[in-house]
């Protein structure tokens, strides 16, 4: 059995300039998706996907792979689905593991746990998810809770937020869905588990990375 880590990274990014280089706590946020997958220490190979070389440089200096894809999947048209599976035509293995470098507060000990989860299930995809239990509304109408009287949050019934912090695919059936067009993503059994609170929070923008910075402490000490 063949597991592989695949971190995208993209140069660029809209929202958040050149967002994979910058730096959190002086080390890019890509460097930190890298060293944390080797952390976990459950990979057969570590590639990083993208298509400027710029992080070719930065997966050598780590000993990690470097998988350049086309620049047509690169574009703020190209869908995670399209470079995935370009990436899974490459490079073949039972389970592909993406590991976002938008999630710095995630540890090497829950993408070692995530792993082992799905490794151990009979899910063909496994999201990364933090429940909420607070009251949620979409379209202005509750989903976990109700009008008609106040429910103590302790009571309520989780949401599950997926974040995207880490997500898994059995590689086979990805391929399958992808080439019979459908939504990859999500085809087969789908599962969750859910992960820290810190390690759910993406870096999107500007202030999201300042929030990293002041939550990285808090992980360093635990």
């Amino acid at each position: 059995m063949k597991i592989t880590a695949m971190i995208p990274a993209r140069m660029g990014s809209q929202r958040l300039k050149q967002k994979n280089l910058r730096e959190l706590n002086g080390i890019p946020l890509i460097t930190h998706a890298i060293r944390k997958s080797k952390a976990a220490d459950i990979f057969d190979e570590i590639w990083v996907n993208s298509e400027h070389l710029a992080f070719a440089d930065i997966a050598k200096d780590e000993g990690v792979n470097f998988h350049q894809r086309p620049n047509e999947l690169a574009s703020n048209t190209a869908t995670s689905e399209d470079f995935i599976y370009e990436f899974l035509q490459q490079h073949p293995c039972d389970y592909v593991i993406q590991v976002h470098s938008i999630a710095p507060l995630l540890t090497a000990k829950t993408v070692k746990n995530f792993v082992e989860t799905m490794v151990n299930s009979d899910a063909d995809v496994l999201l990364s998810v933090v429940n909420e239990q607070i009251e949620c509304a979409c379209d202005d109408k509750p989903i976990n809770f109700s009008f008609d009287g106040k429910t103590n949050s302790q009571e309520l019934k989780s949401i599950q937020r997926v974040t995207w912090s880490i997500t898994g695919w059995r590689s086979a059936n990805y391929i399958a869905a992808y080439e019979s067009k459908q939504c990859a993503t999500y085809a087969g059994k789908v599962a969750f588990f859910p992960i820290e609170r810190l390690a759910g929070h993406i870096i999107k923008r500007e202030e999201d990375l300042k929030i990293a910075e002041a939550l990285l402490p808090l992980m360093e000490n635990n």
